[in-house]
């Protein structure tokens, strides 16, 4: 089936098509009011060295960065993600869902602090709340660790919490699996229409056991009557016999065998061959000899 096919039993099966594209653009329309746009906020801090690692560089904590610093960057992030942590930030008014891990293709230990919700202002408000959560995380480790003030490892904001963004990807994802899944049902109902008009209700497929000697169609004459095909002959009745070919009727010559090729009675051949005696066929009826046969010449009397 063609394009061309296919638009003709659109068109033509366009009372089942219009309803089903009607109740897709249905669908669309409650997935687009029904499913909330999402925002989204983001925060990049980053963790810099304690003010007694860093006296050898005039106390300028971005020169003395070490690889310690990103062990407790991801160890930071790990704990911002736990049960624990959530329980707390819910406490302190954080809504939305939260995230926190190493920046991609990060050179250093920079972290990123996300906030996702349906309010934009509660978003923006949360991750406000999780940049300050962190800090407060950082100091209760080696507070609990026993690190002196000026030895703590300290956090810097390297972004502020953003304006949130709208997230459309999933929304556009979701309109886009009811659209095709709608017009693909229309498609399909339309088409099965299609084929439940061309067979027609009672129609159907003959058996296997049904009589295959008798054809669906009309006569020629257009009569009604169904054409049938040539009776089966009857394996029963008696064979019908050939016509018999007249019989020839031939005549046969009876030779006399040479005398060459004849004994004597004292088993010797003969001195002098004979000539071979033609046979020739007596006639059926004496004809009378007429005068021209004669040459002219009457036979004598008593000849």
């Amino acid at each position: 089936m063609d394009l061309a096919e296919i638009w003709r039993v659109m068109r033509r099966r366009w009372y089942v098509l219009i309803p089903g594209l009607v109740i897709t653009a249905a669908l669309a329309a409650a997935v687009h009011f029904l499913v909330p746009v999402e925002y989204q906020s983001q925060s990049t801090v980053t963790l810099l060295n304690s003010k007694k690692a860093t006296e050898a560089f005039d106390g300028n904590p971005f020169l003395s960065t070490q690889t310690s610093l990103t062990g407790m960057a991801d160890g930071l992030a790990r704990n911002l993600n736990s049960d624990g942590a959530v329980a707390d930030l819910k406490a302190l008014g954080l809504t939305g869902k939260h995230e926190a891990k190493i920046a991609d293709n990060a050179l250093g230990p920079f972290m990123w602090l996300t906030v996702t919700g349906t309010d934009r202002a509660a978003v923006l408000k949360s991750d406000e709340i999780l940049t300050k959560y962190a800090q407060k995380r950082l100091d209760e480790f080696q507070t609990q660790q026993t690190v002196r003030p000026e030895a703590m490892i300290r956090m810097a904001t390297i972004v502020p919490p953003q304006e949130p963004q709208a997230q459309t990807k999933s929304r556009i994802q979701f309109l886009v699996m009811a659209g095709a899944l709608g017009f693909v049902l229309s498609l399909v109902a339309t088409f099965f229409v299609e084929a439940r008009k061309r067979r027609g209700p009672g129609k159907h497929r003959p058996d296997p056991g049904e009589d295959q000697g008798e054809d669906q169609g009309e006569g020629p004459e257009g009569d009604g009557q169904q054409a049938r095909g040539p009776e089966p002959a009857d394996r029963t009745a008696a064979p019908v016999p050939r016509a018999e070919e007249p019989a020839v009727e031939r005549t046969l010559g009876i030779r006399r065998p040479p005398s060459w090729a004849r004994s004597d009675e004292d088993g010797t051949a003969a001195a002098q061959p004979e000539a071979p005696q033609p046979v020739m066929a007596a006639p059926t009826t004496a004809e009378p000899l007429d005068e021209e046969s004669t040459h002219g010449h009457r036979p004598r009397n008593g000849q």
